[in-house]
């Protein structure tokens, strides 16, 4: 696999004063650490070894990694054999992409106040899902789920958004059981 042009640890490294000085009321000594750690990522400043190869005697430098978990470098082998695992669950079908924002008014209070206001922001976009699957005006079905919260758009903007990839299959919700059956579009409105 070639090597991209730029890695993250690049732009952190090009931008690094501006991101300290822009968003440093936001900035937590965790967050701040994880920036530390791409920087120093598989550089001179973690040390390094000596890899040699036994049948022609090339000899390389390698530098060690930093390991945190939100290093791309470091996590590129564990976040590839996480996606081939969640692949292999999904069901042959279509899938619905929902998105659920948050009014950027108030992205600051939630950041303050993150662990319980992203609790309950996962809580009621799961709620409301549920509640329009199972009215018969809409789906009238059992579904299931997965929710992926964003805090960074595309353009590294602070942003909050939870997309929701839902299969287009759905259960019907009978006493019997009964077969699934495809939906066009998750929420039927009455215009």
């Amino acid at each position: 696999m070639e090597r991209p042009r730029f890695e993250i640890a690049d732009i952190i490294r090009k931008a690094d004063a501006r991101i300290t000085c822009r968003y440093r009321e936001f900035l937590n000594w965790a967050q701040v650490k994880v920036l530390n750690a791409i920087l120093r990522c598989r550089t001179a400043a973690l040390g390094g070894h000596r890899d040699r190869c036994t049948n022609c005697g090339y000899e390389a430098i390698s530098y060690n990694s930093c390991r945190n978990r939100h290093c791309p470098k470091c996590q590129t082998n564990a976040r590839e054999k996480w996606l081939a695992a969640r692949q292999r669950e999904l069901l042959p079908v279509d899938y619905y992409h929902l998105v659920f924002s948050v009014p950027h008014a108030l992205v600051p209070l939630i950041w303050q106040n993150k662990k319980v206001l992203f609790r309950l922001l996962f809580e009621a976009s799961a709620k409301t899902l549920l509640e329009v699957a199972a009215d018969p005006k809409h789906l009238g079905a059992e579904i299931g789920f997965l929710s992926i919260l964003h805090t960074w758009g595309q353009t590294c903007n602070g942003i909050l958004t939870f997309t929701v990839s839902c299969p287009a299959a759905v259960c019907p919700r009978t006493a019997n059981g009964g077969s699934g059956r495809r939906r066009d579009s998750f929420y039927r409105s009455e215009s």
